[in-house]
């Protein structure tokens, strides 16, 4: 497929997620919600897991709080991303607790580099993205932090997405990546 054609294509397809996220009934987002956490939690890559990146979600995305919650309560270790918008990179920083964050880039939750400590690695990575396909390969927002971070990453890579957010297969650039496994409110791809 033409580049032309790829770049159209997933702008689309963000269109499409963004506005069906966007149109989730509350009550509907956060029954989801409770059922991807629930199925994370039981994946034996999280009990066996010490630290973890995840990423402070907003808005349309899933509600990752209980997911922190629960790592830094059960002992884990958590790191979460600040983004650097000169060179479109993240880099992750340990927390504590959401009294560690403070309101950053696009309005994003971060954490406060002054209270945190840099984290290099981490056992499992929690992805964002508005739509995965079966084979693991996602799409995001388009400003391609994750894909950058996941490209060198060597640890376990989590997607969390909605059923309803899963295509077949995903118009795929020379730089996607897939990820190991996509937990969704009704079922995990591996």
């Amino acid at each position: 497929m033409p580049v032309k054609n790829l770049r159209q294509r997933k702008i689309e397809l963000r269109a499409k997620y963004k506005k069906l996220r966007e149109r989730f009934p509350e009550d509907k987002k956060a029954e989801c919600d409770k059922k991807i956490a629930e199925r994370l939690f039981e994946l034996s890559e999280y009990k066996n897991a010490e630290t973890l990146f995840a990423f402070v979600s907003k808005g349309i995305e899933i509600n990752t709080e209980p997911i922190i919650m629960n790592a830094l309560n059960s002992g884990k270790r958590v790191a979460v991303p600040l983004c650097d918008p000169e060179t479109t990179t993240i880099e992750f920083y340990f927390i504590n607790g959401f009294s560690d964050l403070k309101k950053g880039f696009y309005g994003l939750l971060e954490p406060d580099v002054l209270k945190c400590e840099k984290a290099e690695t981490a056992d499992i990575m929690i992805v964002p993205g508005l739509v995965f396909d079966r084979q693991g390969y996602r799409l995001g927002f388009g400003k391609g932090y994750y894909d950058r971070y996941i490209s060198k990453y060597k640890g376990v890579t989590i997607g969390i997405c909605y059923s309803a957010c899963i295509e077949n297969e995903l118009p795929l650039g020379y730089y996607d990546k897939p990820i190991d496994m996509v937990i969704t409110d009704k079922y995990t791809l591996k």
